[in-house]
């Protein structure tokens, strides 16, 4: 029996309506002879509605309590999934991580699966029943109940995929596949057909909210395919695959940009060996994730030190730059909201020169200034002011003829 996994996010199931919905294509999948494992996240806005009410009480939570906490927004909508298979006429049984012993380690809000003992779920596939998993949970090894983090149930969801050696993974949303740019910010941005491993990590981890980072890495790991489509429209959506030799034809695949960024600087540190070691070794054990980071040039034995985390690390990476200034004897630490991070993706760029210079002379054009700049093999990051993002993705679109052209290879391949 070929198995399928669908996830469905927490937009598919925001309210019952969408919930029998969501459970008709569950439903459809079996009747065309597929074993079907369901992966649903909280309905709609669940898990904040419950950060909200914690913060009525307190400023800062245990964190062993606070995944007690939020695990139960899953377990309330795999019942209701459940309950509306069987009002269909079919048969379902739901069951939350810690049931099918999704085992993680113990860093609660952040947790990674070790482990998926996947025998229970066989046992009720076996049974002609559809199984509804809770996403975004899973278990310690000594019963502590975890949560993997903003977007987990896109990676229980991966992760089950590879346990049960499923056929494909679907990842079901409100959009219908990954476009080049964000159509709310570009209106003619071009659904891509398919997109590499590679580029939709990079996506993934530069702001493109479709897909969850962890996810990706564990579908590429594992080489799963993943199928981004929509949980309203019955269309086919976007395939996430290995790359093959083709997609190199193409320059640029898609555009990210991400506005929960902030930038910390550290001013006129002593300019010594170890001492940005010390510094990122203290944000590392904080698990506070560091994106781009410049150090100046030395001048009079002393440079500046900036990198940019999300906006929820702000506050901790702020105390622990503090407590280096006053370490290391500083001048200042300084910090900025008001940034955002433009991200050009595309496995061309390995076999292309010249997709910096493009990118760079379409924000001149518009006049923004660019304030960081990093790279890998098939990414191009740079930090602007936040008032200038929406502006800067149009006309780096605009600039590669994303909405027009997949192959397009514009003024590189006139001046090659």
């Amino acid at each position: 029996m070929d198995i399928i996994v669908q996830k469905f996010g927490g937009s598919s199931v925001a309210n019952p309506e969408l919930i029998t919905k969501a459970a008709k294509k569950a439903i459809k999948a079996k009747e065309d002879g597929y074993g079907v494992v369901v992966v649903v996240s909280a309905m709609g806005k669940t898990t904040d509605n419950l950060l909200e009410l914690t913060s009525q009480i307190s400023s800062s939570p245990p964190p062993r309590e606070m995944d007690m906490l939020l695990a139960t927004g899953e377990q309330v909508t795999i019942s209701l999934y459940a309950i509306a298979v069987h009002a269909s006429g079919h048969e379902a049984i739901s069951f939350t991580g810690p049931q099918v012993n999704i085992v993680t380690d113990n860093r609660h809000g952040r947790a990674k699966i070790k482990s998926i003992c996947k025998e229970r779920i066989f046992e009720e596939l076996q049974k002609g029943k559809i199984v509804v998993v809770a996403g975004f949970q899973g278990i310690t090894e000594n019963n502590d109940i975890t949560t993997l983090g903003r977007g987990g149930s896109d990676t229980t969801a991966v992760a089950l995929a590879v346990s049960l050696d499923a056929k494909e993974c679907d990842i079901y949303t409100d959009v219908d596949g990954v476009y080049t740019a964000d159509p709310r910010i570009v209106h003619n941005a071009r659904k891509l057909k398919t997109i590499s491993y590679d580029e939709m990590l990079e996506l993934a981890s530069v702001g493109a909210k479709v897909l969850h980072s962890r996810a990706v890495e564990f579908a590429k790991k594992f080489d799963m395919p993943l199928h981004v489509r929509s949980s309203f429209l019955d269309t086919t959506g976007t395939y996430v695959t290995k790359e093959e030799k083709s997609m190199e034809k193409v320059l640029v695949s898609g555009i990210a940009c991400e506005k929960n960024e902030a930038k910390v600087s550290i001013l006129e540190v002593p300019d010594r060996p170890g001492i940005a070691a010390a510094l990122f070794q203290n944000l590392a054990s904080k698990q506070i994730v560091v994106d781009m980071i410049i150090k100046n040039v030395s001048e009079g034995g002393r440079n500046d030190i900036s990198f940019t985390v999300v906006d929820e690390d702000l506050e901790a990476a702020l105390n622990i730059a503090k407590e280096f200034q006053g370490k290391y004897d500083a001048k200042n630490v300084i910090w900025d909201k008001s940034v955002a991070k433009i991200s050009v993706v595309g496995v061309g760029m390995k076999s292309h020169s010249g997709v910096a210079a493009m990118m760079f002379q379409a924000l001149a054009n518009k006049g923004i200034n660019i304030d960081m700049i990093s790279t890998s093999e098939i990414k191009i990051s740079c930090i602007i002011p936040l008032s200038d993002a929406d502006k800067a993705v149009k006309s780096i679109h605009e600039t590669f003829h994303l909405a027009d052209n997949i192959e397009f290879m514009g003024d590189i391949e006139k001046n090659s």
